[in-house]
């Protein structure tokens, strides 16, 4: 491999919307960009196999980005699922638990994702992590939180002694301003690109195309990324 560049990321790409977005973000501002997915055992597994649709869009789109692309990814960490009894990780209904939180909450996977992020990182001297965690539209999930990814940045940095910079560009948006951001950086065919191959549905469906995307339409995941397709959709047409 050639010496990574100082100015080189590393993105969290599971496939969907947002992840997706963060590797355009990612590719208009470093010089190489790696991506990294997780095989958790997740009932969503599909959105891993978006990813390659979604390169190769993004390829198309920009010849500066293809140049950027570097090497993806792929850890397996099933031990996740093993010690998760979720709706993510379960055939079981989604629903809301005693403490507020929705069954889909997987504890500490967002931790255990960026940390795993940081070592790879830290093998091929990437310190920029880019992940799409936010805190405007989602469920509550305390790894999702701005201090949250700020502490364990603080943590990476001291347990690897290594300058870490995590980068969360969709912390302060919600669903709709996420859409915007993708037609900003690709316009509409970066936004058709997501629309038509990636993945949020929790139910791992595929079925229909809806104008957001694919999805049950019914599960959290379908209603924040179609509320927020809705949204934008009637700002850009006005």
């Amino acid at each position: 491999m050639d010496k990574t560049p100082e100015n080189a990321a590393l993105v969290l790409f599971s496939g969907g919307q947002d992840s997706a977005t963060c590797l355009a973000w990612a590719l208009s501002r470093f010089e190489r960009v790696e991506t990294l997915g997780f095989d958790y055992g997740q009932r969503h597994a599909i959105e891993l196999e978006c990813r390659a649709a979604l390169i190769e869009g993004l390829k198309q789109i920009r010849p500066d980005w293809e140049a950027r692309l570097g090497e993806a990814h792929t850890l397996a960490i099933p031990t996740l699922a093993e010690i998760s009894d979720t709706a993510l990780t379960r055939d079981i209904a989604i629903e809301m638990e005693e403490g507020g939180l929705p069954n889909t909450f997987v504890p500490g996977r967002n931790l255990l994702f960026l940390t795993f992020a940081a070592a790879l990182g830290y093998r091929r001297g990437i310190r920029h992590i880019v992940g799409g965690m936010c805190e405007t539209d989602y469920s509550g999930y305390p790894d999702c939180r701005d201090e949250t990814i700020k502490s364990l940045n603080v943590a990476l940095n001291q347990g690897m002694g290594h300058a870490f910079e995590l980068h969360t560009p969709l912390m302060w948006r919600d669903k709709a301003q996420t859409w915007e951001l993708a037609h900003e950086l690709g316009g509409k065919p970066l936004v058709d690109l997501i629309v038509q191959h990636s993945h949020t549905c929790y139910l791992g469906e595929r079925g229909a195309l809806h104008d957001w995307g694919y999805g049950c339409g019914r599960c959290p995941a379908c209603e924040l990324r179609a509320s927020g397709w809705k949204r934008y959709a009637a700002t850009a047409e006005g």
